[in-house]
């Protein structure tokens, strides 16, 4: 099997997140063919069902034992398929290869599993980071086979605004949860101004914040006496979950200080920390050295939007850099990674491996 096929082998598999999508295959499916596919090769695999349904691979393939470890990771669940046409029959056109998940990330998967069969490992992530230990890491997000040394991480956080329940007709009972919330949402706008007017980070620029989600009320005829607003907050290194949460509670107290009537409770759900690496770490050097004799030229050092896996095993101690394929249409209803910057990237990851484990 070329890396080609492989590519269009883990397209055609349906790997669809639950979380996202209520009713998703999960991953199990894809675990199965590839640690079919590595043990094939005579690389050590096995599954690590981390929730029913939800499974990690991890292969490894050992050397003498006197070398370092190299760590490749991607994730294998993809967005639903809503709007997609024949999302997993993957279609070949010239370089690109079209199929849902193909950009995001499976392509980078499949690099990762066809240099893991000629040098080393592949693996999934957050259950993993617990228990594999590891020298360095690279993680294969679509990059472009531009070298990721930072991205943004995220806090989702909650304000739940307190009403008073009553009759519509009895406006001096009721305590209107909706209309309290205005002055949250307003706090929300002017502290995302204020972060886009910051000079931020250097590859990453500066944070931002926005409402996500508003709820709220009982019906029509009824004073709301709960209304409750989610909201994101991404951000940079040197920002952490307290930043944050500090951030959006100061916004709540000057609502309250302007409307003694308001009542808001803080709550802080799930936080995802930036990641950022020097460029003079040395995996960041080897790939770098490797993708420019790979590429011809000197890639790019980028910084990126979104969050990754790469925070974690950062998080874990484990060195990390991103570096991964082409391609476009993340999430998006139609999708295709770019063949020819799959090879490339096998190529490069390969010979990182074997100059970080000799």
């Amino acid at each position: 099997m070329t890396l080609r096929e492989l590519v269009a082998e883990l397209v055609a598999i349906d790997s669809v997140n639950p979380e996202l999508v209520p009713g998703g295959a999960g991953e199990m499916e894809i675990a199965r063919f590839i640690a079919g596919w590595l043990e094939a090769a005579g690389v050590e695999a096995r599954i690590d069902e981390v929730a029913p349904g939800r499974a990690n691979v991890i292969g490894v393939a050992r050397g003498t034992g006197s070398g370092r470890t190299l760590l490749l990771d991607g994730h294998t669940d993809t967005v639903g398929h809503d709007g997609y046409e024949r999302p997993l029959e993957p279609r070949v056109e010239g370089d690109r290869l079209y199929g849902r998940g193909g950009f995001d990330m499976k392509g980078g998967v499949a690099a990762a599993v066809w240099a893991c069969a000629e040098a080393f490992a592949s693996i999934g992530t957050q259950a993993v980071a617990a228990q594999v230990r590891a020298d360095a890491a690279i993680v294969t997000e679509p990059t472009a086979l531009e070298v990721c040394v930072a991205h943004k991480g995220f806090a989702w956080l909650e304000v739940e605004i307190a009403g008073r329940a009553a009759h519509g007709s009895q406006r001096q009972l009721g305590i209107d949860a909706i209309a309290k919330a205005g002055r949250v949402l307003t706090g929300i706008e002017q502290l995302d101004r204020r972060l886009a007017a910051e000079v931020g980070h250097a590859l990453l620029g500066p944070g931002s914040v926005h409402a996500s989600l508003i709820e709220g009320g009982q019906e029509l005829s009824s004073y709301p006496e709960r209304c409750l607003v989610q909201l994101e907050r991404r951000t940079v290194p040197g920002e952490d979950a307290d930043v944050v949460a500090r951030q959006v509670r100061e916004l709540v107290e000057e609502a309250a200080a302007a409307d003694p009537e308001l009542r808001a409770e803080v709550r802080t759900t799930l936080v995802r920390p930036p990641f950022e690496i020097g460029t003079d770490a040395e995996i960041v050097r080897l790939v770098l050295g490797h993708a420019q004799r790979v590429l011809g030229r000197a890639p790019s050092v980028i910084g990126w939007a979104a969050w990754m896996d790469s925070a974690i095993l950062a998080g874990a101690g484990i060195p990390t850099v991103v570096f991964g394929p082409g391609g476009e249409g993340a999430h998006a209803v139609v999708e295709w990674v770019d063949l020819a910057s799959v090879e490339r990237c096998a190529e490069v990851l390969l010979a990182a491996a074997q100059e970080f484990c000799a």
